[in-house]
């Protein structure tokens, strides 16, 4: 079996982050979704955990950070293609997310970021291998 990761977030309004994400074309695990939280299956081996606040702060003696003021981590989705990167933050922007940066072109990789509705930072990239500048 390959390896997993799921990433937790919290969240302050589940049904609102869920229909988010929904819009991005991500789907929900009905096994793993309560009142408290829901799983979105991002690929066949990443899973994002929406976890309400009160449920998440279960998991840690730290303060929670607040994603729209502070910056705790970017979680980078790579695809196929330029066009899919813009297509994905375009869903986002619809959805209610908002670009916090513009798009960066380096030749090789293409990259455009959104910020979801609680301010969690996504960056969206394309890499072209064949045209990645040698050491």
């Amino acid at each position: 079996m390959s390896t997993q990761i799921f990433v937790n977030l919290p969240v302050r309004d589940l049904p609102a982050s869920k229909a988010f994400f929904n819009a991005l074309g991500y789907a929900t695990n009905p096994s793993f979704t309560n009142d408290e939280a829901a799983c979105l299956v991002i690929s066949d081996s990443i899973y994002v955990m929406l976890l309400m606040e009160p449920f998440f702060q279960g998991f840690t003696r730290k303060s929670l950070c607040d994603a729209r003021t502070h910056t705790e981590v970017l979680l980078c989705l790579s695809v196929a293609s330029r066009s899919e990167v813009d297509a994905m933050v375009a869903k986002a922007l619809s959805a209610g997310g908002r670009e916090p940066m513009e798009a960066k072109d380096y030749g090789f990789m293409y990259q455009r970021g959104f910020e979801d509705l609680d301010g969690h930072l996504w960056e969206v990239v394309h890499m072209d291998e064949g045209a990645t500048p040698s050491e």
